[in-house]
This record gives C-alpha cells, structure tokens and sequence, in this order.
C-alpha cells in the first residue's frame, strides 16, 4: 500500500501570462502559461535577445550612478 506522501504532489496557484486565469501548476515547475495557452504561446515568434536591464534598475542608475549586476 502507498503512503500518503506518495501519492501527495507540492501544487502551487498561478496566474496565467497571457490570458490571467488562475490555474494550479506543480511546485517549481516554471510554466507561465495555462495548458490552454501553451500551444497559441507556441506559434508566437521568440524574443531574439533578452533585456540586459530591468527599468528600475536604469531609473536608479540615472538618478545615483548605481550599477545593475
């Protein structure tokens, strides 16, 4: 016979990125997306690069000179 924690998977609530709706996803499984947007997600082209700088960190740059890692 199986134990309780087993059987027992960590759930954590999500917002979905694209349509809002909350939905439950494994702990520290990283998805952004519902199951119902993953495949519209999948049609859209891929950012080609990544921001190098969050806009807070410009906004405090510019007022004190501070550096973003």
């Amino acid at each position: 016979m199986e134990s309780l924690d087993d059987v027992l998977v960590p759930m954590e609530l999500k917002y979905c990125e694209r349509c809002g709706g909350l939905w439950f996803r494994e702990k520290d499984a990283g998805e952004v997306y519902c199951p119902g947007c993953v495949p519209q997600m999948a049609d859209m082209p891929r950012p080609k690069r990544k921001r190098d700088k969050c806009s807070a960190c410009i906004a405090r740059s510019r007022k004190t000179g501070w550096r973003c890692r």
